[in-house]
């Protein structure tokens, strides 16, 4: 960060942007591309996510492993383990996604433009992500943490994970910057809501170009001294449904 930027105290916005499926390509063309280079049907990829994640207590396909509860090796043994048993997809022994996960995929560098732009104006930019351990150098070749963040937080690393209020309220601390005046920009309508549910703003990410032009709204009122409340909930009518069914999202 400049010397110019380090004097422009307090920051009145702190931004917080999700990784997958806004840094990257939409999670389901990435899961697309990962089913056809397994040789898996996504259906019955899906499904057996599903059974495995169930047996963790959760619906969220993520959890067990971003929090950890279990390793991700482990978790995979089981998912082919269902794949055999209730699909017949024999031969598949996924030991890890993040080879498969992360090869080809592209970063969205017009987003990476417009976080840059908004650090530069002063806002505090950072990355907040249920993030899996053995994915975590995957991520980091993809974009230049110490250029781009003022600050990372991943699941596994503060015990915390979104949509639960301790994150929200571990990142707010970190920005140092009052809750109303944090932002989440994330892929996931329930990611949203619990930012929202917490005193934050939420755009929930379904275009870059219409992200952008709402952070640099929310950003504009912020340097204007302009209570946030009057743009909006941040997120507004144009949200999307949540994703039905689980799907890694990294």
């Amino acid at each position: 960060m400049s010397s110019a930027q380090d004097a422009r105290a307090p920051r009145r916005l702190a931004v917080w942007t999700d990784f997958g499926g806004v840094l990257t390509p939409p999670i389901a063309h990435t899961m697309g591309t990962f089913c056809t280079a397994q040789g898996i049907d996504p259906q019955a990829l899906q499904q057996a996510l599903g059974k495995v994640t169930a047996r963790y207590g959760t619906s969220d396909v993520m959890e067990p492993i971003d929090t950890p509860l279990v390793s991700e090796e482990e978790w995979l043994a089981q998912v082919s383990e269902v794949l055999a048993a209730d699909h017949g997809v024999a031969g598949v022994h996924l030991t890890t996604l993040a080879d498969a996960w992360f090869d080809g995929r592209e970063t969205n560098h017009a987003w990476v433009a417009a976080l840059r732009t908004s650090r530069e104006r002063g806002a505090f930019v950072g990355m907040l992500s249920n993030m899996v351990p053995t994915w975590d150098a995957h991520w980091r070749r993809m974009v230049d943490p110490a250029e781009l963040f003022d600050d990372v937080l991943l699941s596994f690393e503060v015990g915390h994970r979104k949509p639960s209020p301790g994150m929200f309220a571990l990142a707010a601390e970190r920005a140092g910057v009052p809750a109303e005046n944090c932002v989440l920009v994330d892929d996931l309508a329930h990611n949203c809501a619990g930012a929202e549910a917490a005193g934050w703003r939420a755009i929930h990410f379904t275009d870059t170009a219409e992200a952008a032009e709402r952070l640099d709204a929310l950003l504009s009122a912020a340097l204007a001294g302009d209570p946030l409340h009057r743009h909006g909930r941040g997120g507004g009518a144009a949200r999307r449904p949540p994703v039905r069914g689980p799907v890694p999202h990294p």
